[in-house]
């Protein structure tokens, strides 16, 4: 199956009206692999520096594996956690016995590198007068670090972590906190993932959606689909142009 309505940027899409923009934060605007990059390139990185993709994608994945197993347990514990558990599995998976560079590691994730076109985005975006929020698996404390980091303070309307259900996306309460938090409908509002799970469910669940298909990945067969699909964020300003 072909993924439907795949556009690149230049084309027109015609407007998306909508009142409120709404963003995924990791792997959406923050770089999940800029921790292991980073930290491969830096003087002593030794065996990481061969490794860090491999590792940096099995950190990932067992990230979100473990969000989703622990929703369906009802054993919700912070991101933070999810986050040291993911890599503690990454590091035994890649052999990798080493406290500093765990330590390591675990600092820059906190200080995610931005995808070099989200400053221009979000600065057109908040030019537009669009209002913009992330919603997010990520803890209140991480979100903060990551997007002060970033230099992206002052830039959203809200920031909502899954702190506030206890339960992590695709959880529809971690959807309804856009509604309560701003008051509008589903179909008033443009969600953003990198994450293709994540879209369908956002899809289904009401959201106007953009899947931000940053690898080219197949599309996930799953109760929605998304409505537009591009390669990263430098056509959202003309998705959403005339708000």
């Amino acid at each position: 199956m072909k993924c439907p309505a795949c556009k690149v940027p230049g084309v027109d899409w015609g407007a998306v009206m909508v009142a409120l923009c709404v963003f995924d934060a990791y792997g959406t605007l923050f770089d999940v692999d800029a921790a292991a990059r980073r930290a491969a390139s830096e003087p002593g990185a030794g065996a990481l520096a061969a490794h860090w993709p491999t590792l940096s994608a099995d950190w990932r994945r067992k990230q979100l594996e473990y969000t989703w197993l622990r929703s369906l347990a009802g054993a919700h514990v912070d991101f933070w956690q999810v986050t040291q558990d993911a890599l503690d599995w990454a590091l035994e998976a890649a052999g990798l016995d080493d406290p500093a560079l765990r330590a390591r590691l675990l600092d820059l994730y906190q200080r995610l590198d931005p995808f070099e076109e989200v400053p221009q985005v979000l600065n057109a975006l908040q030019g537009q007068g669009v209002r913009l929020a992330i919603l997010s698996n990520g803890s209140s404390a991480m979100l903060s670090e990551a997007v002060t980091s970033a230099g992206l303070d002052g830039v959203f309307d809200a920031v909502l972590s899954v702190d506030e259900v206890g339960i992590f996306k695709p959880a529809p309460a971690v959807y309804d906190m856009v509604g309560a938090r701003f008051g509008i409908a589903p179909k008033d509002v443009l969600f953003v993932s990198s994450n293709g799970w994540d879209i369908c469910s956002g899809a289904a669940y009401g959201f106007r959606t953009l899947w931000v298909n940053r690898a080219g990945a197949p599309q996930d067969r799953l109760h929605g689909a998304p409505e537009h699909v591009a390669r990263d964020l430098r056509a959202l300003p003309d998705l959403i142009g005339g708000l």
